[in-house]
C-alpha cells in the first residue's frame, strides 16, 4: 500500500501570534513550528494503516527550506520518504497550493499512483478546508473529510465520520484522498532511533511556479485579547452577601 501524506508547518500551537509592521505576515523571529495538528494525526494513520498492510508512507509539503524540519520530524515516526516543494518562505493561496502539489504528486506517480492521499481536515493557521478537495477534483479521485476512522477493505476503503447524532460511514474505492480530523488518533513520540534514521534521508526537493488565483491579501488580522480576571467576594460568612448579589444578577435566584 502506498501512502501520501500532506502536511504543513504552521506556528506551534498555544504561540502568540505577533504581526509584521505592515500586516501582511507573520513575525517569526520569536516563534517556534510544528506540524498543523491535523495533519500530525494524518502521518500517524499513515503509519498505522502502512505497518498493517505492508505499505510504505512519503510525506510532502510545500513551504521554505525550514519546512524540512517538520519532513524529518515525520520520518522519525515512520515516514520512509519526503518531498519538500520549495518556496520563498511567501504565504501561498490555496489554488496555488493545490496546483503545486498535483504536479509534484503526478510527477511522483510516474512509477504508479498512490493509493491513499491523506489531508489534514484543515490547517491550523489559514484553515481554509480546500486543499485536499481542491487536489482530489484535479486528480479526479474521490474524497472525504472529517474522517476519524479508515480501514482498508478489499473493495478500497471504509471511512467513519463523526456527526452530532452518530456516525456517517463511507465506502470509496482507491486511489482516495480523505481528510483526517485531530483524535482519529494518538500520534507517537519519537523515538531516539527513528530520529537518527530521520537524519540519514535524503529529502527530495523540487521547484514550482506560483500560478497565483486572482485573489490580493489586504492584511492580516489578530483577534482581539479577552482578559478574564478574578474578583474575590470575601472570605467566609463575610462572602455570602455578595454570592447572593452575583446568583441574582445571573437570574440564577430571584431578588
Amino acid at each position: 500500500m502506498k501512502i501520501l501524506v500532506c502536511v504543513k508547518r504552521v506556528p506551534a500551537p498555544g504561540a502568540k501570534i505577533v504581526l509584521t509592521e505592515d500586516s501582511q505576515a507573520i513575525d517569526a523571529k520569536l516563534l517556534s513550528f510544528a506540524i498543523s495538528p491535523h495533519e500530525e494525526c494524518a502521518v500517524e494513520e499513515a503509519v498505522q494503516l502502512a505497518e498493517a498492510n505492508e505499505g510504505t508512507v512519503t510525506v510532502l509539503t510545500l513551504g521554505p527550506a525550514e519546512a524540512e524540519e517538520q519532513l524529518r520530524a515525520s520520518l522519525a515516526v515512520g515516514a520512509s520518504e519526503a518531498v519538500l516543494v520549495a518556496t520563498d518562505g511567501s504565504d501561498w493561496d490555496p489554488i496555488s497550493t493545490a496546483t503545486a502539489i498535483t504536479s509534484t504528486i503526478r510527477d511522483l506517480e510516474e512509477d504508479g499512483e498512490f493509493d491513499l492521499i491523506l489531508f489534514g481536515n484543515e490547517s491550523a493557521d489559514s484553515g481554509g478546508y480546500q486543499v485536499g478537495i481542491r487536489v482530489a477534483h484535479a486528480l479526479a479521485r474521490p474524497v472525504v473529510g472529517g474522517i476519524k476512522g479508515i480501514d482498508v477493505e478489499d473493495a478500497g476503503l471504509r471511512l467513519r465520520r463523526d456527526t452530532p447524532t452518530g456516525s456517517e460511514v463511507y465506502q470509496i474505492p482507491t486511489p482516495a484522498v480523505v481528510a483526517v480530523k485531530e483524535g482519529i488518533n494518538l500520534p507517537r513520540y519519537p523515538t531516539l532511533k527513528g530520529r537518527l534514521n530521520a537524519k540519514k534521508v535524503e529529502v527530495e526537493r523540487v521547484e514550482k511556479t506560483m500560478t497565483g488565483s486572482g485573489q490580493r491579501m489586504i492584511r492580516l488580522v489578530t483577534p482581539e485579547v479577552v482578559v478574564s480576571a478574578t474578583v474575590i467576594l470575601g472570605d467566609g460568612p463575610d462572602a455570602a452577601s455578595a454570592v447572593v448579589d452575583v446568583l441574582e444578577e445571573l437570574q440564577v435566584i430571584g431578588s
